[in-house]
């Protein structure tokens, strides 16, 4: 069903779409990367953004586009797509693939893998951690990545453990294939976000050595803000699986 937010946001089609008819200004532009923000959190395989209906390619809507493809390029989560039958020439420097319409670019996408990627609804309790864990191996093994399960779930327990001592809100965890690899993330409802600068930190900091864990058993990670919270995120890759656990036997000795 789709909402108004100053443009169009669907959430029914078979990936996000985000539909702009109109912005004329700074304001509604800030508007827009809440809105595309919000869509990405979700982890969703592709987002598609139909700009074909604005009349001209306002600069301040190509600005937006153009600094959420450099402030997402590590996120693993989706695929940034535009939709305009006037092609990426009227999108200069936006970076953005461009189709001529939703259905060519949908064609082109292939249907969403929705059995590739699990959310779970987590509160700040005693136990958070747990499922969370039992999330991941119940993943890992239908999946077939039984070899990241172990990284995958020391990733998990620390980003959950973060929100439960750090942040105290509602958190969503989600999990999702991506090639051979495995993406996790935790989305909650603090603004503040973890620190790491390599080097030891004392056990009360937010963050502290749960990330540096996290560093030594995933490819990378990073953290998406949001208005209203942040995404934490870690990408982890069958390939670098031993060299991780190297990492990791080091970071625990530490």
């Amino acid at each position: 069903m789709a909402s108004e937010l100053g443009h169009l946001v669907d959430r029914g089609s078979e990936y996000p779409l985000v539909r702009l008819t109109a912005l004329r200004d700074a304001e509604a532009a800030r508007t827009l990367r809440t809105a595309l923000l919000d869509v990405l959190a979700e982890q969703p395989e592709a987002v598609l953004v139909d700009v074909g209906q604005l009349p001209l390619p306002a600069p301040e809507t190509a600005a937006v586009l153009r600094e959420l493809r450099d402030e997402t390029a590590d996120w693993p989560g989706a695929h940034l797509i535009l939709c305009d039958a006037r092609g990426g020439e009227a999108w200069p420097g936006v970076g953005w693939p461009t189709w001529p319409s939703v259905p060519e670019a949908t064609t082109a996408l292939g249907k969403p893998d929705l059995d590739h990627r699990f959310t779970l609804e987590l509160e700040p309790a005693l136990g958070a951690a747990r499922r969370a864990r039992e999330l991941i191996t119940e993943a890992c093994a239908r999946w077939d990545r039984p070899d990241l399960a172990g990284p995958a779930c020391i990733v998990v327990t620390e980003l959950v453990n973060n929100v439960v001592v750090h942040a105290r809100t509602p958190m969503v965890v989600l999990v999702a294939t991506h090639g051979s690899g495995l993406s996790v993330a935790v989305r909650d409802r603090s603004t503040s976000v973890p620190t790491f600068s390599g080097s030891p930190v004392p056990p009360t900091s937010y963050g502290g050595r749960g990330m540096l864990l996290i560093d030594s058993v995933a490819d990378r990670w990073g953290t998406l803000r949001l208005d209203d919270g942040k995404t934490v995120w870690a990408l982890l890759s069958a390939d670098g699986n031993e060299a991780h656990e190297t990492s990791m036997r080091n970071a625990v000795r530490g």
